[in-house]
């Protein structure tokens, strides 16, 4: 077995971690995270000038290419300096490379993802719903009823990340209410963001501050038929498959704060002194970094792992939930342990460590809860469904 990367993916590797400390730093993305209502447009525009909005989308459509170890490598090393804000990137691109990418038609290819590929188009998800959080089958209300030439929206979704800045939402709605299971008659539309009907409004969180999660109302909105993504009411089947890139991104998010995390502890050892001597020579905080190290590298297998059997075209599903919980889970418990080793400034937002754990701390509940996860391990080893 060998998951080792190829030349290019290594070259490219290197390239964007000399980007990320040159454009990127962790004191310029501490400012940033401060504006909590200020979506950091700035950010936006320097992956647009180094092309990053492109990876993944294919060149005949104007981006740069590059499978899902590609992104993995981007998402780890932007992750390193600018924790949660690195979903400036993240949520487009899921929305376009792995969703119209995956199962738009040739012409919605055409129309849309040369413009995500430019950064010209920003993109929410709009799946979420107030009353159900894990559970988005049994709590979806949003519906779509036949229109002439399209279709009329009305409901309401929540924790839509970018919203009050996106273009479009890619947004699921329930277009049959005669079926056998919840997750029939669902379809999947890619709507314009700014037209009557629609209210966002930011919701105030503990982490990913400057990106704004929204609340997003629709009141009888218009879609036309070419905004609707696959079959319509064939939407669930479709999207399962994305959901293992999903997850595989969110694991190297987690991985590159564990890398942030361990680089910060090792350099605040080496400086900070105490009872005369610096701190890394204390046993016990010796212990807390060596712990996030194992944690990291179990990470880092699992993440290679599952990257390496997703671009080979392998089931990777099991894999990538596992991939999910444990790094969420490892990037928590590190953020945790990096504020302990620098204590007092652990704890001081003019440190990163704060912003680690307030960051991470999302993964562990989003795209889906670690227990429901869990849930769905258990059932692929043959253990009867707890929910």
């Amino acid at each position: 077995m060998d998951f080792d990367f190829s030349e290019e993916n290594v070259a490219f590797r290197d390239m964007v971690e000399r980007w990320v400390r040159a454009e990127i730093p962790k004191d310029w993305a501490r400012e940033l995270e401060r504006k909590e209502h200020d979506y950091p447009f700035e950010l936006w525009e320097k992956f647009t000038e180094a092309g990053f909005h492109g990876i993944g989308i294919p060149e005949e459509y104007g981006g740069q290419g590059g499978d899902v170890q590609t992104q993995m490598i981007l998402a780890r090393a932007l992750a390193r300096s600018l924790g949660g804000l690195a979903w400036i990137w993240g949520i487009t691109s899921f929305a376009g490379s792995k969703s119209i990418g995956v199962y738009g038609t040739e012409a919605q290819k055409r129309r849309f993802l040369p413009d995500m590929a430019a950064g010209k188009l920003r993109a929410s998800i709009g799946f979420t719903e107030p009353g159900g959080g894990t559970d988005v089958l049994g709590a979806l209300r949003t519906t779509a009823e036949r229109a002439e030439g399209g279709w009329r929206i009305s409901g309401e979704k929540i924790w839509c990340s970018s919203a009050h800045v996106a273009d479009y939402i890619l947004l699921l709605a329930r277009t049959d209410k005669n079926v056998e299971k919840n997750h029939h008659g669902l379809t999947l539309f890619f709507v314009p963001a700014r037209q009557k009907g629609i209210t966002i409004t930011e919701l105030p969180k503990l982490g990913m501050r400057a990106i704004g999660s929204c609340t997003v109302v629709l009141d009888d909105v218009f879609v036309p038929d070419d905004l609707v993504l696959g079959q319509p009411g064939n939407a669930w089947k479709m999207l399962l498959p994305t959901l293992n890139n999903e997850r595989i991104m969110v694991g190297s998010f987690c991985l590159g704060v564990m890398d942030g995390v361990l680089e910060d502890a090792l350099d605040y050892m080496k400086q900070r002194k105490a009872f005369g001597r610096p701190i890394g020579s204390f046993q016990a905080l010796q212990h807390y970094v060596a712990d996030i190290a194992t944690w990291r590298q179990q990470t880092e297998l699992l993440c290679n792992y599952t990257a390496w059997l997703q671009a080979s075209g392998k089931d990777c599903a099991m894999q990538a939930t596992m991939l999910k919980v444990s790094a969420s889970d490892n990037a928590v418990k590190a953020a945790d342990l990096g504020i302990q080793i620098l204590g007092g400034m652990g704890y001081s937002a003019e440190t990163d460590m704060q912003r680690y754990w307030r960051d991470a701390r999302l993964w562990k509940i989003g795209p889906i809860t670690n227990e429901m996860a869990r849930n769905g391990i258990a059932e692929r080893l043959g253990l009867p469904r707890s929910f």
